[in-house]
């Protein structure tokens, strides 16, 4: 199979949404008053052999919006600080930021020939919630994500796996976690990332999404 074959087949694997992977490190719980301080996203693609593979990191250290709440908690846990003077230097507004991911975003919905991405995330309710709220704080017109289908690794990887906790999911995905490097995003979105290709690959493996029939249909059209 071809490489453009490949990613047509990417369309029909998720019904036209290309899935896009996405971490927000936040200064709270609350999506409408508490910061981003951190967002990553990995764009997927498909080999000849159907397998889905991670493509791309895009990862930013965000300024927190004026206004915005950040909780002690919150930096205790991700290790955040926010007077570090290099994150200073290359931190961005919550708008470039998001301009940034979405560009290439599009572009790889396009050259997959899919209509949306689709947001992937480790408990995916609490970044879709945030991105959201980002999106209509910065007035973005044209969001490439699904506004609210998404794919949840922990749910999924409670099901492969018997485990939901992100490290715990990955070791038993046979996938390496360091738990000092944890909750970066960019850390933790391209684990994700890996987390979800296997899951996904595992199930093709087993039968469940037909290959060699999509493939032939894609053959005769």
């Amino acid at each position: 199979m071809s490489e453009a074959m490949a990613r047509e087949l990417m369309a029909q694997r998720f019904r036209s949404f290309l899935p896009v992977v996405v971490d927000l490190e936040t200064g709270g719980f609350n999506a409408q008053g508490d910061a981003i301080l951190e967002i990553a996203a990995v764009t997927l693609t498909m080999d000849p052999e159907g397998n889905l593979l991670p493509d791309a990191t895009y990862a930013y250290h965000v300024t927190p919006f004026a206004g915005a709440n950040v909780e002690q908690s919150a930096l205790d846990f991700t290790g955040i600080r926010l007077d570090d003077p290099l994150r200073q230097q290359v931190a961005v507004s919550e708008a470039e930021a998001l301009g940034e991911i979405f560009r290439p975003v599009r572009k790889a919905i396009k050259s997959h020939g899919c209509t949306r991405a689709v947001l992937v995330g480790h408990n995916a309710a609490f970044d879709h919630g945030f991105l959201n709220a980002a999106v209509a704080r910065c007035g973005i017109k044209r969001n490439p994500f699904h506004p609210f289908s998404s794919f949840d690794t922990a749910s999924l990887a409670g099901l492969v796996y018997g485990q939901t906790v992100l490290a715990r999911a990955c070791r038993a995905a046979g996938i390496e976690f360091d738990n000092t490097a944890a909750h970066s995003a960019r850390y933790d979105t391209e684990r994700t990332a890996e987390l979800f290709c296997a899951m996904v690959n595992r199930y093709k493996d087993l039968g469940g999404w037909d290959l060699a029939q999509r493939e032939q249909g894609l053959e005769e059209a």
